[in-house]
């Protein structure tokens, strides 16, 4: 499954029953165990219901007179066994807590084969789990999304990925609609009712249940194939056009993918379908995967590259999970980190061969920066964790699971080389196909294929808490440069108390900053040395950023790095630099100076990824760490450092430009522009914008939404109604909506703030949506108190509308925009009497995130006020 992407922001019948109460993942007895499950459905969109059956071969272990299912908001209208040639009539008892049902039965039946038959009807919720509704152009659709624990609401069964079985699926629809579900379509028959026909799909192969799909509606499908296996894209009729591009890279990716496992794509025929409502960004069932419409569907043409390489990414995730994930499945929900992690990883293998000039490697520098931001909390957790409840197992498709995974995945491969990585891989995939494993049997697979202490690597990081931090000094001797490294667990807060002590299994890496062959040490104390020869240049440690740790220099060591050595270093050094000095300095171990220094030397980059990770910094500086009277005296700086580079390519788009340069100019155009407060750069977007409403190609895609936000930023009521008039009407095409959508919070004041908050409570806009006008409002740092008296004065109906897998933690981690210790104490307060269970976590970070940037303004204000002293006189 893929998470939405992070710029988007990211039920029982009554989901506040389900914000209140947290259910038990009953586990069920290994006594009895599914061979195959025979599944029919009928559909009924006029009362929102479905009818099922079915007929479940079992194999039991021991006589019993019970057998326990998962069951949840299913009524059962028969029930019965047969063993050995009997059958009983069964005595139905629910668990709602535990979402189980229970079948007893008037004699005891025998250990060996029996069968389960039950007839049973449903809701279709409007809840985005389970068989759900989801609605376009006036018409229902009956769609699944079973992950994790919500097969239980479509059909009766053994809901846990240990329990592997084979699925024969057959549905009854009405006429004019289409049926898609794991496998081919082996007769599609008119009836039994009029106006009917009942489409019945090939055996899949060996899988757990979460992985089982159906989809019922007026879908429309552009076809393909990679080799042998048919492809088709699917998705309301309306959005076929926008089909093309995801096909194109479905077909290529497939391919690359199946030639790097070394193991045949397992599941015959491969459907990818975009669903209207969808609360996660896709989800990897076997042969039929389904996605939020936003990260599959795009005019090719027009389409930013951030839409290109997220349909790029999350196609190449979902077609990873066939085989991480499908083919073999983790054990239980504590190793997720096997499906979602591996995924995560594989994204860029195939895409660095498709698209080798996306550097798609810097993407991955990118994400473990991310990786390490999360895990810098100290209410991280590991990436293997206990896991029992539903809300429990939800909460950890985080990113740790995601992208802490494939960054220590990396920097593994990048220790046992490439070649040997791919052929561990290869090798754990055929020896657990259609299986289940743990990670132990990972590691030691990769142990045993690459002859590398990967075990003691993998286990350090996958079983310990948070980050480390390797501390370097360095010294001249004999000669030779000795560096002395110490490493401890880093945590991103001023003053936090000193965590125990800890130390990883890991590679580090070093060279001279000019170049030249690294030297490498797998360390695993507390402390380590590594050698280099020469003197008298400054050191890189952890070159090419593999490496899954921070990296703290003497202030004058990283000046040095990001001043006359800087060229020297490649783009992700650089990118690894900038957010280590950041960290460094949000941590309180250097003064915020020192990063502002290095952020200054790196002002004329002509790396998109170096200026976006300093944007971002320096935003946060300006809003949250800079005293109202040094708010302007910054502004300039950035103003005086950044806007050349901004005049060097231009405000306005050339032909011919690359969309690297597309993307470099809207971060300079919003950091000069927005955070600079510059009004010629505002003045000349306004112009872009004009052009752009009278004709949509006068601007790159790449550029719209910068252009549109900071057009937004001067607009009043009248371009704020002309912004929602063109999102109406371009609901059809996926990008242009959220790009109006997103801008509408870029707008002043608290009173078109409070209007495009309403839009989640109208329900003009999708529950899937919601989270992202409450974070565009949460993130005006002059609105937000305004914002938060909105979400606590509606909560019921906000609430109301949301899922609890993304829907409900997205809106709670807003609040981590917060950053006064009396807001944080609000905060409190208000969740104290309206609890979150599935966002219990979420909360947790949210409210570290603000007591960290409170305890940062009070480390750092009085030190950015000495440095503005310094360094902008005359400005």
């Amino acid at each position: 499954m893929r998470r939405p992407p992070r710029r988007a922001a990211l039920a029982v019948i009554l989901i506040l029953a389900a914000l209140t109460v947290s259910l038990t993942a009953q586990r069920l007895p290994p006594s009895v165990s599914p061979r195959h499950y025979a599944l029919w459905f009928a559909p009924d969109f006029a009362t929102d219901t479905f009818r099922g059956t079915a007929h479940i071969e079992v194999t039991t272990t021991r006589r019993t007179t019970s057998l326990t299912l998962h069951a949840a908001e299913l009524t059962f209208d028969a029930a019965s066994v047969t063993a050995r040639g009997r059958t009983q009539t069964a005595r139905v008892s629910f668990d709602v807590k535990a979402e189980t049902a229970t079948l007893t039965f008037p004699e005891a039946i025998p250990s060996g084969q029996a069968v389960i038959d039950i007839r049973f009807t449903g809701i279709l919720n409007n809840q985005l789990r389970g068989f759900y509704l989801s609605t376009a152009n006036g018409r229902k659709y009956a769609v699944t999304q079973l992950e994790a624990t919500d097969a239980r609401r479509m059909f009766p069964g053994f809901d846990e990925p240990a329990f592997k079985a084979t699925f024969d699926v057959s549905v009854t629809a009405p006429t004019n609609n289409m049926a898609i579900s794991n496998g081919a379509i082996v007769s599609d028959l008119a009836g039994p009712d009029p106006g009917t026909h009942t489409v019945t799909f090939a055996r899949t192969p060996k899988m757990s249940s979460y992985l089982v799909a159906l989809l019922v509606g007026n879908f429309a499908c552009r076809s393909g194939a990679s080799g042998d296996i048919p492809i088709r894209v699917c998705a309301t009729p309306d959005k076929l056009p926008l089909t093309a591009f995801a096909l194109e890279s479905t077909e290529a990716q497939l391919r690359l993918l199946t030639e790097y496992f070394g193991v045949r794509y397992p599941f015959g025929k491969l459907d990818i379908i975009g669903i209207p409502d969808f609360s996660a960004g896709a989800m990897e069932n076997a042969g039929a995967i389904t996605f939020r419409e936003s990260v599959l569907l795009a005019d090719g043409d027009r389409a930013s590259i951030n839409t290109r390489k997220t349909i790029a990414s999350t196609i190449a995730h979902e077609l990873a999970h066939q085989w991480f994930g499908d083919l073999v499945t983790m054990q239980w929900w504590n190793d997720i980190w096997l499906n979602e992690g591996f995924a995560t990883w594989a994204e860029s293998k195939p895409i660095s061969q498709w698209k080798p000039d996306w550097k798609i490697e810097v993407d991955d520098a990118v994400n473990t920066g991310g990786a390490l931001a999360t895990d810098s909390q100290q209410s991280t957790r590991a990436i293997r964790m206990k896991v029992d409840t539903p809300d429990e197992i939800n909460e950890v498709f985080d990113g740790i699971t995601y992208e802490k995974t494939a960054a220590v995945l990396r920097m593994v491969e990048h220790y046992t080389g490439k070649e040997p990585f791919r052929k561990g891989v290869s090798s754990y995939l055929n020896r657990f196909a259609f299986r289940n494993a743990a990670g132990e049997d990972f590691w030691r697979e990769m142990t045993r294929v690459t002859g590398k202490p990967v075990d003691q690597i993998l286990s350090s990081f996958v079983t310990q808490v948070g980050a480390p931090l390797v501390s370097v000094t360095s010294a001249c001797q004999g000669g030779r440069t000795r560096l002395s490294l110490r490493q401890s667990r880093f945590v991103g807060a001023p003053g936090a108390p000193a965590p125990l002590p800890q130390a990883w299994t890991m590679p580090v890496c070093a060279r001279p900053a000019t170049g030249g062959a690294s030297v490498c040490r797998v360390m695993s104390a507390a402390t380590d040395t590594i050698t280099l020869p020469g003197c008298g240049t400054p050191v890189l440690v952890n070159p090419d950023a593999t490496g899954y740790f921070l990296t703290e220099y003497t202030p004058a060591h990283v000046r040095d790095l990001a001043g006359r050595h800087l060229p020297s270093l490649a783009e992700v050094d650089r990118l690894r630099l900038a957010g280590d000095a950041w960290w460094m300095a949000r941590a309180g171990k250097y003064d915020i100076g020192t990063y502002l220094d290095v952020a200054g030397a790196m002002a004329g980059d002509t790396s998109e990824a170096v200026v976006d990770e300093i944007a971002g910094r320096l935003g946060y500086i300006l809003n949250d760490i800079a005293t109202p009277s040094d708010r302007a005296r910054l502004s300039a700086w950035i103003r005086a450092r950044f806007s050349q580079s901004l005049a060097a390519i231009g405000v306005t788009p050339k032909p011919g430009d690359s969309d690297e340069l597309h993307s470099r100019r809207a971060t300079l155009i919003g950091l000069v522009g927005i955070t600079g407060g510059d009004a010629a750069v505002a003045a000349e977007v306004k112009t872009l914008a004009a052009r752009y409403f009278d004709d949509r190609s006068a601007l790159p895609g790449t550029l719209v939404r910068t252009v549109l936000n900071l057009n937004a930023q001067t607009g009043d009521a009248v371009l704020y109604d002309t912004y929602l008039s063109r999102m109406r009407s371009v609901s059809s095409e996926p990008e242009e909506y959220y790009r109006y959508l997103g801008a509408l919070s870029a707008f002043p004041g608290q009173s078109l703030m409070e209007r495009t908050l309403a839009l989640t409570l109208s329900g003009e806009i999708r529950s899937q949506d919601v989270t992202r006008p409450v974070f565009g409002a949460m993130g005006r740092s002059d609105l937000r108190p305004a914002a938060w008296r909105f979400i606590t004065t509606n909560w019921d109906a906000l609430t109301a509308r949301l899922d609890t897998f993304q829907g409900l933690p997205g809106v709670v981690a807003a609040v981590g925009l917060f950053c006064s210790a009396a807001e944080a104490a609000e905060v409190r307060r208000f969740f104290e009497s309206h609890p979150v269970p599935p966002a219990a976590r979420a909360l947790q970070r949210a409210l570290e995130r603000v007591e960290t940037c409170v305890a940062v303004q009070q480390r750092q204000q009085a030190a950015l006020t000495t440095w503005l002293d310094q360094r902008t006189a005359g400005l």
